[in-house]
């Protein structure tokens, strides 16, 4: 077991660009990217083809192009591949990589924050995330997750 862990201060938003979802076609796992320099965003699955495009700018109401900055799965109004309900709240990771980044936290004994900015995605998680009483129950999450 992981006896330790060091904030490296990621943002959600280093994870959002490419983020794995249920495809709305066949509910098997798709990824949803955005590339915020060509201005679009796709979904792709590799199960059912589903292929979508879209532009992620829009227009005022004075006519001026508006860029949204989102995360992936935003522009399609997909749901998260990795999501499970735990007691009133819900566990969900963006995409693999997150996923990992969060069992590494929750599998620590001794977690590490130091110069808090408090704009950190570990200092910006619900509280139960924290919670040493909810570890076992989050990994095991993590594990059904992972194997999903």
């Amino acid at each position: 077991m992981q006896a330790r862990f060091s904030d490296r201060k990621h943002r959600l938003s280093d994870f959002q660009d490419e983020v794995w979802v249920c495809c709305k076609a066949c509910n098997n796992e798709a990824i949803a990217r955005v590339d915020h320099e060509l201005k679009i965003a796709k979904l792709v699955c590799n199960h059912c083809g589903l292929n979508k495009v879209i532009s992620t700018t829009t227009l005022s109401n004075n006519g001026k192009e508006i860029v949204l900055i989102l995360p992936a799965h935003a522009y399609f109004d997909a749901d998260l591949w990795f999501s499970q309900p735990f007691k009133n709240e819900i566990f969900f990771a963006l995409n693999p990589s997150h996923l990992l980044y969060l069992e590494e936290y929750i599998r620590a004994k001794l977690r590490e924050h130091k110069d808090r900015t408090h704009f950190t995605l570990l200092e910006k998680l619900p509280r139960f995330y924290h919670e040493a009483k909810n570890r076992d129950a989050l990994l095991k999450i993590i594990e059904k997750l992972k194997k999903k």
